[in-house]
């Protein structure tokens, strides 16, 4: 199987925890929009209305399947190349996981946009440096404390064990995130979560991340993505 990833060529964002599952998996696959013409078939893509259209990037075309969602074309990737448990129960579980951090993806983008993405961030630094304070004063103890609590809990060298699952790749580029954007804010808060950040760099050490991560295909982080380098948020 050789699959479409769709999403946009600029960023991380999202997309890049499909990415890193399939560089892991050693999967091929062609980034459509990051080749030319790639915008227009994406956007072709989105609005047609026959089948079932995806709502938005990123979306995975996988033979005849079209997969929207992250944690949704996950779960496909993680049953297929052994990046989930084999049990029903362990799949949902994993899939649990991912749907959890999405949520806190969701909350780190808006430390920089509390008010909505249609503002600008000069628009909304006030309310972004509010909703800054109360994220790492909560809302990152208690994501990062969870996962940390599980890996304690599982006795391995992944979040539900032994055995790497695709929950171990999101939580890496959860981590590396947080690096890039509250360098001083996260160094400050990692010996906290010892757990996360050893299991955070046994991913960083496997052959095809680690091959990924040197490469081209991995766009770097920058101020249009989900996590952004503010200084005024970083004190």
């Amino acid at each position: 199987m050789h699959y479409q990833l769709y999403y946009w060529p600029m960023i991380q964002g999202r997309g890049e925890y499909v990415r890193l599952a399939l560089e892991d998996a050693g999967a091929g696959y062609t980034d459509v929009a990051r080749a030319k013409g790639g915008m227009g078939a994406m956007t072709k893509m989105m609005e047609t209305h026959k089948g079932t259209p995806p709502f938005a990037p990123p979306f995975l075309k996988a033979g005849s399947l079209v997969i929207g969602q992250t944690a949704n074309i996950l779960l496909y990737l993680g049953a297929r190349h052994g990046l989930a448990p084999k049990a029903e129960g362990g799949k949902l579980w994993v899939h649990q996981l991912q749907l959890t951090i999405a949520d806190f993806v969701l909350e780190i983008h808006d430390t920089h946009h509390p008010l909505g993405p249609s503002l600008y961030y000069e628009d909304q630094k006030a309310p972004a440096k509010k909703r800054t304070e109360e994220f790492w004063d909560s809302r990152v103890p208690k994501y990062l404390g969870y996962f940390e609590d599980l890996v304690q809990a599982n006795r391995g060298a992944f979040v539900t064990g032994r055995r790497l699952t695709y929950a171990d790749l999101s939580l890496f580029q959860i981590v590396d995130g947080l690096r890039y954007a509250f360098p001083k804010r996260m160094a400050a808060f990692e010996k906290r979560v010892p757990r996360l950040i050893a299991l955070r760099d046994r991913v960083a050490e496997r052959p095809n991340i680690k091959a990924y991560l040197a490469s081209e295909r991995r766009i770097p982080f920058n101020e249009e993505g989900i996590f952004r380098r503010y200084k005024a948020l970083d004190l």
